[in-house]
């Protein structure tokens, strides 16, 4: 049994993610944006999951939830799930948070959902308002930053097990009514990565697509790129990634 946090489980994904878990009996964290939404997961909680909660637009809440975690770990895996499609929050919620739950919540396992649209992804930094107070870059620039981010955790931390995962467009809230892919396979790869004993998942620095690897955007294992992005968001945060 593996204990497992997941990020944005009110729904969507994150929540078919945590109740595949569960189901495979894995203790499983969930997490909520406010206490509000807390009661959507509610038959979740009641079937013994733990929960933590942190709007992750602002990174003061953040830094909170890394606390609360903190109190329920350790973790051998955490599920970067959580995302927005659009809006000032497009880079504190897709970004900044899993660089600083990576550095603060410590995983074996490191899983961070990116998309097939990180293709057309920029790999330039400049533009960058990694605070949120107005949308500057893309969803295809977040995804490609994100999965640069996987990237180079793999590199960094050779201990740790680290993937990115494109879900592929499923009909959540986020992906809309008319997205083309399977919703009932939309978490299987991720659930997978976390917790299985296969051979095929104990691998580090991958991109996924439905238990597939296939290959990135070229930046994504740019070194140098790795480092410039990991500077930024120690810069912007405050926080360091530890070594390992």
């Amino acid at each position: 049994m593996a204990r497992i946090l997941v990020t944005g489980s009110a729904e969507g994904l994150g929540r078919a993610t945590a109740a595949s878990l569960l189901d495979d009996g894995h203790d499983v964290v969930v997490h909520a944006r406010n206490k509000a939404r807390l009661s959507a997961i509610g038959d979740l909680l009641a079937r013994g999951a733990g929960r933590v909660v942190g709007d992750l637009a602002d990174l003061d809440q953040v830094r909170g939830l890394a606390e609360q975690a903190e109190v329920l770990g350790p973790f051998d895996a955490v599920i970067h799930n959580a995302g927005v499609i659009d809006g000032p929050a497009l880079l504190p919620v897709n970004v900044v948070a899993p660089y600083v739950l990576t550095a603060l919540v410590p995983a074996k396992r490191l899983i961070y959902l990116s998309s097939n649209m990180h293709r057309g992804g920029k790999p330039d930094l400049t533009r960058a308002d990694w605070s949120g107070t107005r949308e500057t870059l893309s969803y295809s620039d977040s995804k490609l930053l994100v999965t640069a981010l996987m990237a180079a955790i793999a590199r960094r931390w050779p201990g740790t097990l680290a993937n990115a995962v494109d879900p592929g467009w499923v009909p959540t809230r986020m992906g809309g009514p008319s997205a083309s892919d399977d919703l009932e396979l939309g978490h299987v790869t991720q659930a997978w990565l976390s917790a299985s004993d296969d051979h095929d998942a104990l691998v580090s620095g991958r991109y996924w697509f439905h238990q597939r690897t296939e290959e990135p955007h070229s930046s994504v294992h740019n070194e140098v790129f790795q480092d410039e992005l990991l500077t930024a968001l120690a810069d912007h945060s405050g926080i360091t990634l530890p070594h390992h």
